[in-house]
């Protein structure tokens, strides 16, 4: 077992370092992230080579199984860099989770090295039971990184069902519709587009239930997909916070009046947000080790106390986030459902 575990952890400074190194040429390409509406392919390509898309899948696929506190360090160095890279990287890992999920051979499939996974747990698709599998319909939003995924999971809706049923149905990227609808102001990097499937068949295999249990024993594993996610994005939200553009943000000299009448309360406003943002995520990570130690995460704590936190920061910098320009427009994303 110790053994085991030194694994996990020589995996997961590993990636650490990894998302320290990549750090600069990420925010090179950050601009270009924005205007395209998509991370480039150089830094996608860097990420696959380092293993964050991965770092949650087993050991026994391939992937790093890395613990969820180092797992979460490694999303907000990148999310220091730049917001979308970030949160497309936080999108594929995450979803590396339902790898635990499937049959082996499934999973072998899927998980081969080099694919990345996307994916929606909205439920905004139906599934009919048919021959051994479902037929599925539906249309999802908020698809982050679905130009680059080779597989992407959409939460359906069984229908029929006795009880409710929500299952994460699987398809390769050549089933899906993607639907160019992200045109915002925050966040554009990500290209989290609308995706669509029509009377696609998707094998029972290639789904599991969003209530059951994973095949693949492990600590790590003790996190439902939803709680790792929850965690995920609140470290992308403190790395965006934490980053160098927002101190730029921050510290832009204004002469107009009425930044004039506020910088006294500047002065003693931002080191307190500061400060708070610490003291939660720090608790929060406390959180996220303990659950991590105890094999189970039953709440989004952490993120309710990150996103809450920062509310003081970004009520006391402003700015225009109507603007396309405008960095805190990134946090307006993360904080919608």
């Amino acid at each position: 077992m110790r053994t085991i575990e030194r694994a996990h952890q020589v995996e997961g400074s590993r990636l650490l370092e990894a998302a320290r190194r990549l750090a600069p040429l990420i925010a090179d390409h950050a601009d270009e992230a924005e205007r395209e509406r998509r991370v480039p392919k150089a830094v996608v390509g860097e990420l696959v080579s380092a293993g964050v898309f991965h770092m949650f899948v087993p050991r026994v696929f391939g992937g790093g199984e890395v613990d969820v506190a180092i797992g979460v360090r490694v999303l907000e160095e990148l999310s220091k860099a730049d917001g979308s890279t970030g949160w497309i990287a936080m999108i594929g890992a995450t979803t590396g989770l339902i790898s635990a999920y499937l049959p082996q051979q499934v999973a072998r499939e899927i998980y081969r090295p080099g694919v990345i996974t996307g994916g929606v747990v909205a439920p905004r698709g139906t599934a009919v039971p048919e021959n051994g599998g479902y037929r599925v319909n539906g249309t999802w939003s908020f698809a982050s990184g679905c130009e680059h995924s080779h597989w992407l999971a959409c939460a359906s809706l069984v229908q029929g069902s006795d009880v409710p049923d929500v299952r994460m149905m699987l398809f390769p990227a050549t089933a899906i519709e993607i639907i160019d609808t992200w045109h915002v102001s925050g966040l554009r990097g990500t290209g989290s587009h609308d995706i669509a499937v029509n009377d696609a068949y998707v094998p029972t295999d290639y789904s599991f239930s969003l209530a059951g249990r994973p095949a693949q024993s492990g600590v790590l594993y003790g996190f439902s997909l939803i709680g790792l996610l929850a965690v995920s994005v609140a470290a992308v939200a403190l790395g965006i916070g934490r980053g160098p553009r927002l101190s730029e943000a921050r510290n832009r000299r204004s002469n107009s009046a009425r930044s004039c009448g506020w910088r006294h309360r500047r002065q003693f406003r931002d080191p307190c947000a500061r400060s708070m943002s610490r003291t939660t995520w720090g608790a929060g990570r406390r959180s996220t080790r303990a659950a991590g130690c105890s094999g189970g995460f039953g709440t989004s704590m952490p993120s309710r106390n990150t996103l809450w936190s920062d509310r003081p920061a970004l009520r006391q910098l402003g700015g225009r986030c109507w603007g396309m320009r405008c960095r805190l427009g990134f946090f307006r994303d993360e904080m919608t459902d």
